[in-house]
């Protein structure tokens, strides 16, 4: 098997017809063995069923449903653990990555790279989704010390052995474009068309998101406890400088009425801070714990095809 397109999906059961045939006409110019690997994310329309029609009248197509809704990135895992090609397409389903890119991915691929990401020069996302998305890329780059691109996506190309080692990580949290960046290999990017959503919107809501956001930082970075670590000596030391001062006032008789204000506001202020540290390293703690019950991150229910 020469090339293994990994799709997940949610909530497309208009649009599976026409994914399909946009592929199929892709791989027929490129002329080599293919499989197509689509992976229901438990979706709550009639996504399976078109999956299952699809995989009946087209023996390359391999159609994956997991037990409950895990998530796009788990999909995708789930995706990849059955993709036998020697490179692996991953591409979203709502065809706003385009599958006549993945001619110019692979041959890009074929002049000696890894991994060939796709770059979206003209994002046709809302104004919402590429602010959140830039967000996210300067916040994660000051967390983690690296460059996060927010062009780039899950849209790419992957040699076996990128797939295998992105497979090999074990973190409970999956993010599939940060672990690409994680394993190394030779890599390079390439300019592609981006397209506007089929139908339909996102499942991506604000709350999500967020969530999506958060957790990945906190799997990614512990510099959060590293700058609590340093407020608080800045706070301690600004004490003891106060603390110093005021030794000297008392000595001098310089204090005459003890200031309630001051105290009030210390405690506040200090209670704050200890509370929001111990909130901070509880979030770690409580990932570690989701993490050494080695739970699976996917479950399949059924394969077909």
């Amino acid at each position: 098997m020469d090339i293994s397109i990994v799709s997940p999906i949610y909530k497309a059961e208009f649009f599976l017809d026409k994914l399909v045939f946009e592929i199929q006409k892709t791989m027929s110019i490129i002329n080599v063995d293919w499989e197509i690997i689509l992976v229901d994310d438990r979706s709550k329309d009639d996504s399976w069923q078109k999956m299952k029609d699809l995989s009946t009248k087209n023996k390359n197509i391999k159609s994956i449903r997991l037990s409950r809704n895990f998530g796009q990135h788990p999909a995708i895992m789930a995706g990849l653990s059955h993709a036998n090609g020697e490179w692996i397409v991953v591409m979203d389903c709502d065809l706003q990555d385009q599958p006549k890119e993945i001619v110019k991915l692979y041959k890009k691929a074929l002049e000696g790279f890894e991994i060939v990401q796709a770059r979206r020069k003209n994002r046709e996302d809302n104004f919402f989704k590429k602010l959140s998305s830039k967000i996210f890329s300067k916040v994660y780059g000051y967390f983690t010390d690296t460059k996060y691109d927010n062009e780039i996506a899950n849209f790419g190309i992957y040699n076996k052995k990128v797939i295998n080692s992105i497979l090999e990580i074990s973190d409970y949290i999956k993010f599939f474009p940060l672990f690409v960046n994680f394993v190394g290999y030779k890599s390079t990017t390439i300019a592609v068309e981006h397209a506007s959503r089929e139908s339909g919107k996102t499942s991506y809501s604000f709350s999500k998101l967020v969530s999506l956001a958060f957790n990945t930082l906190i799997s990614f970075s512990n510099k959060p406890l590293k700058l609590f670590v340093k407020f608080g000596m800045i706070i301690s030391i600004l004490s003891f400088c106060t603390g110093i001062y005021y030794i000297y006032q008392a000595m001098n008789h310089e204090i005459e009425v003890l200031g309630f204000t001051t105290i009030i506001v210390s405690i506040w202020f200090l209670s704050g801070i200890i509370i929001t540290t111990i909130g901070i390293t509880g979030i770690y703690v409580g990932k570690i714990f989701d993490q050494t019950k080695n739970r699976p991150v996917f479950i399949i229910d059924e394969i077909y095809g």
